[in-house]
Protein backbone atom coordinates (compact mmCIF):
# COMPACT_ATOMS: atom_id res chain seq x y z
CA UNK A 1 0.00 0.00 0.00
CA UNK A 2 1.51 3.61 -0.88
CA UNK A 3 0.06 6.95 0.46
CA UNK A 4 0.48 10.21 -0.94
CA UNK A 5 -1.74 13.58 -0.80
CA UNK A 6 -1.20 17.05 -1.76
CA UNK A 7 2.25 18.34 -1.28
CA UNK A 8 1.94 20.46 1.58
CA UNK A 9 -0.02 17.75 3.82
CA UNK A 10 2.42 15.03 2.75
CA UNK A 11 4.26 13.97 6.17
CA UNK A 12 1.06 14.95 7.96
CA UNK A 13 -1.32 12.57 5.94
CA UNK A 14 2.00 9.86 6.23
CA UNK A 15 1.73 9.98 9.85
CA UNK A 16 -1.82 9.91 10.53
CA UNK A 17 -4.07 9.31 8.06
CA UNK A 18 -2.93 6.94 5.38
CA UNK A 19 -6.88 6.36 4.09
CA UNK A 20 -7.06 9.61 2.84
CA UNK A 21 -3.24 9.66 1.36
CA UNK A 22 -4.13 6.69 -0.86
CA UNK A 23 -7.39 8.37 -1.79
CA UNK A 24 -5.48 11.28 -3.14
CA UNK A 25 -3.09 9.24 -4.97
CA UNK A 26 -5.30 7.03 -7.36
CA UNK A 27 -6.83 10.83 -7.70
CA UNK A 28 -3.38 12.32 -9.14
CA UNK A 29 -1.49 9.11 -9.76
CA UNK A 30 0.08 8.64 -13.52
CA UNK A 31 -0.76 5.00 -15.18
CA UNK A 32 2.92 4.91 -17.49
CA UNK A 33 2.48 1.58 -18.23
CA UNK A 34 2.65 2.29 -21.91
CA UNK A 35 4.70 4.88 -21.94
CA UNK A 36 8.59 5.35 -22.37
CA UNK A 37 9.37 6.04 -18.95
CA UNK A 38 7.51 2.81 -17.83
CA UNK A 39 8.25 0.61 -20.91
CA UNK A 40 12.50 1.70 -19.82
CA UNK A 41 11.87 0.95 -16.08
CA UNK A 42 10.67 -2.26 -17.12
CA UNK A 43 13.24 -3.22 -19.30
CA UNK A 44 15.49 -1.78 -16.75
CA UNK A 45 14.28 -3.89 -14.04
CA UNK A 46 14.18 -7.30 -16.14
CA UNK A 47 17.96 -6.74 -17.03
CA UNK A 48 18.93 -6.23 -13.74
CA UNK A 49 17.47 -9.31 -12.43
CA UNK A 50 18.43 -11.44 -15.10
CA UNK A 51 22.18 -10.40 -14.18
CA UNK A 52 21.13 -11.36 -10.22
CA UNK A 53 20.03 -14.78 -11.54
CA UNK A 54 23.48 -15.35 -13.59
CA UNK A 55 25.25 -14.36 -10.67
CA UNK A 56 27.01 -17.63 -10.09
CA UNK A 57 28.46 -17.27 -13.78
CA UNK A 58 28.95 -13.86 -13.69
CA UNK A 59 30.15 -13.61 -10.10
CA UNK A 60 28.42 -10.05 -10.81
CA UNK A 61 27.17 -9.18 -6.55
CA UNK A 62 23.35 -9.13 -6.84
CA UNK A 63 23.18 -6.36 -5.05
CA UNK A 64 24.63 -4.17 -7.96
CA UNK A 65 22.65 -4.26 -10.84
CA UNK A 66 19.23 -3.80 -8.85
CA UNK A 67 21.04 -0.34 -7.01
CA UNK A 68 21.64 0.67 -10.11
CA UNK A 69 18.09 -0.20 -11.42
CA UNK A 70 16.57 1.53 -8.81
CA UNK A 71 18.14 4.55 -9.55
CA UNK A 72 17.47 4.86 -12.73
CA UNK A 73 13.81 3.62 -12.71
CA UNK A 74 13.11 6.14 -10.47
CA UNK A 75 14.57 8.69 -12.23
CA UNK A 76 12.81 7.98 -14.96
CA UNK A 77 9.24 8.08 -13.16
CA UNK A 78 10.34 11.92 -11.71
CA UNK A 79 11.81 13.09 -15.10
CA UNK A 80 8.51 12.37 -16.74
CA UNK A 81 6.50 13.52 -13.94
CA UNK A 82 8.58 16.57 -14.16
CA UNK A 83 8.09 17.41 -17.88
CA UNK A 84 4.86 15.90 -18.54
CA UNK A 85 2.68 16.54 -15.23
CA UNK A 86 4.57 19.53 -13.83
CA UNK A 87 5.33 17.86 -10.25
CA UNK A 88 7.40 15.13 -9.23
CA UNK A 89 7.28 15.74 -5.78
CA UNK A 90 4.68 12.52 -5.98
CA UNK A 91 7.53 10.28 -7.27
CA UNK A 92 9.21 11.82 -3.94
CA UNK A 93 7.00 10.97 -1.70
CA UNK A 94 6.74 7.50 -3.22
CA UNK A 95 10.55 6.99 -2.93
CA UNK A 96 10.11 8.47 0.96
CA UNK A 97 7.94 5.47 2.01
CA UNK A 98 10.00 2.87 -0.22
CA UNK A 99 13.19 3.85 1.66
CA UNK A 100 11.13 3.84 4.99
CA UNK A 101 10.18 0.14 4.37
CA UNK A 102 13.77 -0.86 3.70
CA UNK A 103 15.02 0.96 7.00
CA UNK A 104 12.74 -1.23 8.82
CA UNK A 105 13.76 -4.52 7.16
CA UNK A 106 17.44 -3.14 6.95
CA UNK A 107 17.83 -2.47 10.68
CA UNK A 108 15.84 -5.73 11.94
CA UNK A 109 17.89 -7.96 9.69
CA UNK A 110 21.25 -5.92 10.92
CA UNK A 111 20.15 -7.06 14.14
CA UNK A 112 19.39 -10.33 13.75
CA UNK A 113 22.70 -10.96 11.91
CA UNK A 114 24.81 -9.62 14.18
CA UNK A 115 23.54 -11.93 16.64
CA UNK A 116 24.04 -14.78 14.33
CA UNK A 117 27.64 -13.96 13.55
CA UNK A 118 28.36 -13.50 17.41
CA UNK A 119 27.06 -16.91 17.64
CA UNK A 120 29.35 -17.77 15.15
CA UNK A 121 32.53 -16.42 16.79
CA UNK A 122 31.83 -17.96 19.95
CA UNK A 123 31.92 -21.43 17.81
CA UNK A 124 28.20 -22.43 19.13
CA UNK A 125 27.42 -24.07 15.56
CA UNK A 126 30.57 -25.55 15.17
CA UNK A 127 30.24 -26.84 18.85
CA UNK A 128 27.02 -28.19 17.52
CA UNK A 129 28.26 -29.51 14.50
CA UNK A 130 31.21 -31.87 16.40
CA UNK A 131 28.61 -33.30 18.64
CA UNK A 132 26.76 -34.71 15.61
CA UNK A 133 30.01 -35.73 13.83
CA UNK A 134 31.13 -37.19 17.05
CA UNK A 135 28.18 -39.53 17.70
CA UNK A 136 28.60 -42.04 15.12
CA UNK A 137 25.50 -42.34 13.65
CA UNK A 138 24.51 -44.07 10.06
CA UNK A 139 24.16 -42.26 7.55
CA UNK A 140 20.36 -42.35 7.76
CA UNK A 141 20.16 -41.04 11.02
CA UNK A 142 22.11 -38.71 10.27
CA UNK A 143 20.04 -37.11 6.76
CA UNK A 144 16.87 -37.45 9.02
CA UNK A 145 18.94 -35.46 11.93
CA UNK A 146 20.54 -33.20 10.01
CA UNK A 147 16.72 -32.13 8.20
CA UNK A 148 15.15 -32.11 11.50
CA UNK A 149 17.46 -29.74 12.94
CA UNK A 150 17.34 -27.73 9.79
CA UNK A 151 13.62 -27.60 10.15
CA UNK A 152 13.36 -26.32 13.86
CA UNK A 153 16.73 -24.14 13.45
CA UNK A 154 15.46 -22.05 10.46
CA UNK A 155 12.41 -20.67 12.26
CA UNK A 156 14.84 -18.54 14.39
CA UNK A 157 18.25 -18.75 12.66
CA UNK A 158 18.14 -17.65 8.98
CA UNK A 159 17.78 -20.60 6.38
CA UNK A 160 20.86 -19.59 4.90
CA UNK A 161 22.66 -20.07 8.04
CA UNK A 162 21.17 -23.26 9.17
CA UNK A 163 21.67 -24.96 5.52
CA UNK A 164 25.43 -24.49 5.68
CA UNK A 165 25.72 -25.53 9.69
CA UNK A 166 23.75 -28.56 8.52
CA UNK A 167 25.72 -29.18 4.97
CA UNK A 168 29.34 -28.64 7.11
CA UNK A 169 28.07 -31.46 8.95
CA UNK A 170 27.13 -33.90 6.34
CA UNK A 171 30.55 -33.09 4.12
CA UNK A 172 32.30 -33.98 7.09
CA UNK A 173 30.87 -37.29 8.08
CA UNK A 174 30.24 -38.25 4.60
CA UNK A 175 33.85 -37.34 2.99
CA UNK A 176 33.65 -41.21 1.00
CA UNK A 177 29.70 -41.02 -0.09
CA UNK A 178 29.02 -38.03 -2.67
CA UNK A 179 25.96 -39.50 -2.90
CA UNK A 180 25.10 -39.28 0.52
CA UNK A 181 25.89 -35.93 0.85
CA UNK A 182 24.16 -34.83 -2.20
CA UNK A 183 20.91 -36.04 -1.29
CA UNK A 184 21.23 -34.76 2.16
CA UNK A 185 22.45 -31.29 0.77
CA UNK A 186 18.36 -31.54 -1.15
CA UNK A 187 16.86 -32.53 1.81
CA UNK A 188 18.67 -30.02 4.21
CA UNK A 189 17.63 -27.10 1.62
CA UNK A 190 13.62 -28.60 1.59
CA UNK A 191 13.92 -28.70 5.42
CA UNK A 192 15.41 -25.20 6.30
CA UNK A 193 12.67 -23.04 3.72
CA UNK A 194 10.29 -25.51 5.24
CA UNK A 195 11.07 -24.88 8.66
CA UNK A 196 11.10 -20.78 8.15
CA UNK A 197 7.42 -20.27 6.31
CA UNK A 198 5.74 -20.93 9.92
CA UNK A 199 8.10 -17.98 11.91
CA UNK A 200 8.40 -14.70 11.23
CA UNK A 201 11.84 -15.12 11.96
CA UNK A 202 12.29 -16.97 9.44
CA UNK A 203 12.17 -16.28 6.23
CA UNK A 204 12.51 -12.37 4.36
CA UNK A 205 9.31 -13.53 2.93
CA UNK A 206 7.35 -14.32 6.56
CA UNK A 207 9.30 -11.28 8.11
CA UNK A 208 8.05 -8.63 5.45
CA UNK A 209 4.43 -10.02 5.59
CA UNK A 210 4.20 -9.80 9.49
CA UNK A 211 5.75 -6.10 9.77
CA UNK A 212 2.96 -5.36 7.39
CA UNK A 213 0.27 -6.29 9.85
CA UNK A 214 -1.57 -8.81 7.48
CA UNK A 215 -0.81 -11.57 10.09
CA UNK A 216 -0.82 -11.62 13.48
CA UNK A 217 2.69 -13.66 14.90
CA UNK A 218 0.62 -16.15 16.48
CA UNK A 219 -1.31 -16.93 13.01
CA UNK A 220 2.31 -17.85 11.33
CA UNK A 221 1.97 -21.17 13.47
CA UNK A 222 -0.83 -22.57 11.71
CA UNK A 223 1.55 -23.26 8.94
CA UNK A 224 3.82 -25.38 11.26
CA UNK A 225 1.69 -29.08 9.76
CA UNK A 226 1.99 -28.08 6.02
CA UNK A 227 5.55 -26.73 6.20
CA UNK A 228 6.42 -29.99 7.99
CA UNK A 229 4.71 -31.57 5.00
CA UNK A 230 6.56 -29.99 2.92
CA UNK A 231 9.97 -31.29 4.18
CA UNK A 232 8.54 -35.06 5.44
CA UNK A 233 6.97 -36.02 1.85
CA UNK A 234 10.01 -35.47 -0.48
CA UNK A 235 12.91 -36.83 2.52
CA UNK A 236 10.79 -40.30 2.96
CA UNK A 237 11.43 -40.76 -1.00
CA UNK A 238 14.78 -39.33 -0.88
CA UNK A 239 15.67 -41.98 2.08
CA UNK A 240 15.34 -44.80 0.27
CA UNK A 241 18.36 -43.62 -1.80
CA UNK A 242 20.72 -42.94 1.47
CA UNK A 243 23.48 -45.65 1.81
CA UNK A 244 22.86 -48.59 4.40
CA UNK A 245 26.20 -47.32 6.21
CA UNK A 246 27.77 -46.54 9.30
CA UNK A 247 30.82 -43.57 8.86
CA UNK A 248 33.93 -43.55 10.79
CA UNK A 249 33.13 -41.38 13.97
CA UNK A 250 35.35 -38.40 14.28
CA UNK A 251 37.13 -37.33 17.97
CA UNK A 252 37.29 -33.58 17.10
CA UNK A 253 35.98 -31.71 20.18
CA UNK A 254 35.11 -28.29 20.06
CA UNK A 255 34.51 -25.92 23.30
CA UNK A 256 32.63 -22.87 22.85
CA UNK A 257 33.74 -19.27 23.62
CA UNK A 258 33.04 -17.86 27.26
CA UNK A 259 29.54 -16.22 27.36
CA UNK A 260 28.13 -18.35 24.39
CA UNK A 261 25.20 -19.55 25.63
CA UNK A 262 24.40 -16.48 27.41
CA UNK A 263 24.09 -14.76 23.56
CA UNK A 264 22.39 -17.43 22.56
CA UNK A 265 19.81 -16.55 25.73
CA UNK A 266 19.63 -12.85 24.74
CA UNK A 267 18.89 -13.91 20.81
CA UNK A 268 15.93 -15.18 22.45
CA UNK A 269 15.04 -12.71 24.42
CA UNK A 270 15.96 -9.96 21.34
CA UNK A 271 13.34 -12.14 19.90
CA UNK A 272 10.69 -12.38 22.48
CA UNK A 273 11.27 -8.31 23.02
CA UNK A 274 10.18 -7.41 19.34
CA UNK A 275 7.37 -9.75 19.94
CA UNK A 276 5.69 -7.79 22.64
CA UNK A 277 6.65 -4.29 21.17
CA UNK A 278 4.20 -5.24 18.61
CA UNK A 279 2.07 -7.66 19.86
CA UNK A 280 1.03 -5.28 23.10
CA UNK A 281 2.00 -2.11 22.22
CA UNK A 282 1.64 -1.74 18.31
CA UNK A 283 4.93 -0.81 18.41
CA UNK A 284 7.67 -1.79 14.78
CA UNK A 285 9.41 -4.94 15.47
CA UNK A 286 12.59 -3.39 14.91
CA UNK A 287 11.91 -1.53 17.22
CA UNK A 288 12.54 -4.33 19.76
CA UNK A 289 15.06 -5.84 17.58
CA UNK A 290 17.14 -2.66 17.57
CA UNK A 291 16.66 -2.64 21.74
CA UNK A 292 18.04 -6.28 21.35
CA UNK A 293 20.89 -5.40 19.76
CA UNK A 294 21.54 -3.15 22.70
CA UNK A 295 21.44 -6.24 25.30
CA UNK A 296 24.35 -7.75 23.42
CA UNK A 297 26.40 -4.56 23.21
CA UNK A 298 26.30 -4.32 26.54
CA UNK A 299 27.04 -7.90 26.92
CA UNK A 300 29.84 -7.38 24.60
CA UNK A 301 31.02 -4.53 27.20
CA UNK A 302 30.67 -7.04 30.30
CA UNK A 303 32.94 -9.68 28.25
CA UNK A 304 35.74 -7.29 27.85
CA UNK A 305 35.77 -5.55 30.99
CA UNK A 306 35.38 -8.58 33.02
CA UNK A 307 38.80 -10.17 30.79
CA UNK A 308 38.48 -12.58 27.67
CA UNK A 309 39.24 -16.23 27.72
CA UNK A 310 38.92 -17.24 24.06
CA UNK A 311 38.58 -20.37 22.83
CA UNK A 312 39.80 -23.78 24.24
CA UNK A 313 40.03 -26.15 20.99
CA UNK A 314 41.27 -29.64 21.96
CA UNK A 315 45.25 -29.36 22.27
CA UNK A 316 45.12 -25.98 20.99
CA UNK A 317 46.46 -22.57 22.39
CA UNK A 318 43.79 -20.07 23.90
CA UNK A 319 42.34 -17.13 21.47
CA UNK A 320 42.15 -14.19 23.56
CA UNK A 321 41.16 -11.99 21.14
CA UNK A 322 38.90 -9.41 22.30
CA UNK A 323 35.48 -9.89 21.53
CA UNK A 324 34.69 -6.57 19.00
CA UNK A 325 30.99 -6.06 18.72
CA UNK A 326 31.61 -4.08 15.77
CA UNK A 327 32.83 -5.98 14.06
CA UNK A 328 30.08 -8.37 14.40
CA UNK A 329 27.76 -5.59 12.71
CA UNK A 330 30.44 -4.93 9.79
CA UNK A 331 30.27 -9.08 8.74
CA UNK A 332 26.58 -8.66 8.60
CA UNK A 333 25.45 -9.88 4.54
CA UNK A 334 26.05 -6.08 3.17
CA UNK A 335 25.24 -7.55 -0.45
CA UNK A 336 21.85 -9.06 0.50
CA UNK A 337 21.17 -6.39 2.64
CA UNK A 338 21.67 -3.86 0.12
CA UNK A 339 20.18 -6.28 -2.45
CA UNK A 340 16.88 -5.54 -0.49
CA UNK A 341 17.15 -2.22 -0.94
CA UNK A 342 17.56 -2.33 -4.65
CA UNK A 343 14.63 -5.02 -4.53
CA UNK A 344 12.00 -2.58 -2.45
CA UNK A 345 12.83 0.17 -4.60
CA UNK A 346 12.71 -1.45 -8.24
CA UNK A 347 9.04 -3.20 -7.05
CA UNK A 348 8.04 0.20 -5.54
CA UNK A 349 8.76 2.07 -8.90
CA UNK A 350 6.93 -0.68 -11.08
CA UNK A 351 3.98 -0.59 -8.67
CA UNK A 352 3.85 3.18 -8.91
CA UNK A 353 4.20 3.06 -12.72
CA UNK A 354 1.02 0.51 -12.56
CA UNK A 355 2.53 -2.08 -13.80
CA UNK A 356 1.38 -4.25 -10.96
CA UNK A 357 -2.31 -3.41 -10.61
CA UNK A 358 -2.29 -5.09 -14.35
CA UNK A 359 -0.32 -7.93 -13.04
CA UNK A 360 -3.14 -8.32 -9.49
CA UNK A 361 -5.83 -7.83 -12.21
CA UNK A 362 -4.90 -10.89 -14.52
CA UNK A 363 -3.78 -13.26 -11.41
CA UNK A 364 -5.58 -12.32 -8.42
CA UNK A 365 -9.10 -10.40 -10.26
CA UNK A 366 -8.54 -13.13 -13.47
CA UNK A 367 -7.56 -16.41 -12.03
CA UNK A 368 -8.48 -15.95 -8.32
CA UNK A 369 -6.42 -15.84 -4.93
CA UNK A 370 -6.12 -19.49 -4.49
CA UNK A 371 -4.50 -20.10 -8.11
CA UNK A 372 -2.47 -17.21 -8.22
CA UNK A 373 -1.27 -17.74 -4.85
CA UNK A 374 -0.20 -21.47 -5.61
CA UNK A 375 1.47 -20.09 -8.77
CA UNK A 376 3.52 -17.71 -6.99
CA UNK A 377 5.62 -20.71 -5.20
CA UNK A 378 6.39 -21.69 -8.55
CA UNK A 379 7.39 -18.40 -9.83
CA UNK A 380 10.02 -18.10 -6.73
CA UNK A 381 11.88 -21.31 -7.65
CA UNK A 382 13.08 -19.16 -10.81
CA UNK A 383 12.95 -15.58 -9.24
CA UNK A 384 13.80 -14.86 -5.91
CA UNK A 385 10.85 -15.41 -3.33
CA UNK A 386 11.93 -11.73 -1.80
CA UNK A 387 10.38 -9.42 -4.82
CA UNK A 388 7.75 -11.69 -5.63
CA UNK A 389 6.21 -11.56 -2.25
CA UNK A 390 7.01 -7.80 -2.08
CA UNK A 391 4.71 -7.18 -5.19
CA UNK A 392 1.91 -9.21 -3.46
CA UNK A 393 2.42 -7.18 -0.23
CA UNK A 394 2.49 -3.99 -2.91
CA UNK A 395 -0.71 -5.15 -4.81
CA UNK A 396 -2.45 -5.70 -1.60
CA UNK A 397 -5.04 -8.28 -2.90
CA UNK A 398 -8.27 -8.40 -1.04
CA UNK A 399 -8.15 -11.71 0.52
CA UNK A 400 -8.93 -13.37 3.62
CA UNK A 401 -6.71 -14.36 6.49
CA UNK A 402 -6.15 -17.82 4.96
CA UNK A 403 -5.35 -16.74 1.42
CA UNK A 404 -2.53 -14.40 2.67
CA UNK A 405 -1.20 -17.83 5.18
CA UNK A 406 -1.47 -19.24 1.63
CA UNK A 407 0.61 -17.59 0.01
CA UNK A 408 3.03 -16.95 2.66
CA UNK A 409 3.78 -20.45 2.56
CA UNK A 410 3.99 -21.23 -0.88
CA UNK A 411 6.48 -17.84 -1.30
CA UNK A 412 8.69 -19.50 1.33
CA UNK A 413 9.08 -23.32 0.37
CA UNK A 414 8.53 -22.69 -3.44
CA UNK A 415 12.05 -21.91 -3.85
CA UNK A 416 12.83 -25.60 -2.72
CA UNK A 417 11.71 -27.05 -6.36
CA UNK A 418 14.62 -26.11 -7.84
CA UNK A 419 18.76 -25.57 -6.12
CA UNK A 420 18.55 -21.69 -7.55
CA UNK A 421 15.11 -20.95 -5.81
CA UNK A 422 16.62 -20.59 -2.53
CA UNK A 423 19.57 -18.48 -0.91
CA UNK A 424 20.24 -21.86 0.87
CA UNK A 425 20.36 -23.90 -2.64
CA UNK A 426 22.25 -21.55 -4.15
CA UNK A 427 25.11 -21.39 -1.09
CA UNK A 428 25.36 -24.89 -0.79
CA UNK A 429 25.70 -25.97 -4.48
CA UNK A 430 29.32 -23.97 -3.78
CA UNK A 431 30.14 -25.34 -0.40
CA UNK A 432 29.46 -28.88 -1.33
CA UNK A 433 32.36 -29.01 -4.03
CA UNK A 434 30.49 -30.37 -6.89
CA UNK A 435 28.62 -33.14 -4.55
CA UNK A 436 25.39 -31.10 -4.65
CA UNK A 437 24.68 -29.54 -8.26
CA UNK A 438 21.37 -27.89 -10.21
CA UNK A 439 20.97 -31.48 -11.95
CA UNK A 440 21.47 -33.83 -9.22
CA UNK A 441 18.64 -31.08 -7.60
CA UNK A 442 16.36 -31.70 -10.21
CA UNK A 443 16.23 -34.97 -10.09
CA UNK A 444 14.03 -34.81 -7.48
CA UNK A 445 11.66 -31.92 -7.92
CA UNK A 446 9.26 -34.38 -9.12
CA UNK A 447 8.80 -35.67 -5.27
CA UNK A 448 9.74 -32.23 -4.08
CA UNK A 449 6.66 -31.06 -5.75
CA UNK A 450 4.40 -33.39 -4.22
CA UNK A 451 5.59 -32.12 -1.13
CA UNK A 452 4.47 -28.54 -2.07
CA UNK A 453 1.08 -30.03 -3.62
CA UNK A 454 0.67 -31.92 -0.02
CA UNK A 455 1.43 -28.76 2.38
CA UNK A 456 -1.05 -26.79 0.16
CA UNK A 457 -3.72 -29.25 0.38
CA UNK A 458 -2.82 -29.48 4.25
CA UNK A 459 -3.20 -25.77 4.42
CA UNK A 460 -6.46 -25.61 3.04
CA UNK A 461 -8.04 -28.77 5.29
CA UNK A 462 -6.20 -27.70 8.62
CA UNK A 463 -7.11 -23.71 7.97
CA UNK A 464 -10.20 -23.97 6.41
CA UNK A 465 -11.51 -21.62 8.67
CA UNK A 466 -8.86 -18.58 8.30
CA UNK A 467 -10.21 -19.38 4.79
CA UNK A 468 -13.38 -16.84 5.88
CA UNK A 469 -11.23 -14.41 8.64
CA UNK A 470 -10.59 -11.24 6.88
CA UNK A 471 -7.65 -9.62 7.18
CA UNK A 472 -6.75 -8.35 10.66
CA UNK A 473 -9.46 -10.42 12.51
CA UNK A 474 -6.87 -11.96 14.36
CA UNK A 475 -5.98 -8.81 15.98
Amino acid sequence: MRYFSFRTLIPLLLCLSPGMALASESAARMDLTTTWAGLVSLLLFVVAYGLVMSEEFTHLRKSKPVMLAAGLIWLCIAYYYTHNHGDAHLAAAEVHHSIMEFGELFLFLLAAMTYINAMEERLVFDALRAWLVRMGFSYRVLFWTTGFLAFFISPVADNLTTALLMCAVVMAVGVDSPRFVGISCINIVVAANAGGAFSPFGDITTLMVWQKNVIPFETFFLLFIPSLINFVVPAYFMDKAIPDKKPQPSTEVVKMKRGAIRIVLLFLATILTAVSFHNFYHLPPVLGMMTGLAYLKLFAFYLNRTGELGTVKAGEIEDSTPFDIFNKVARAEWDTLLFFYGVILCVGGLGFIGYLELVSAVAYDGAGPFVANSMVGVLSAVVDNIPVMFAVLTMNPDMSQGQWLLVTLTAGVGGSLLSIGSAAGVALMGQSKGMYTFFGHLKWTPYIAIGYVASILAHIILNYRTLSIPVGGGH
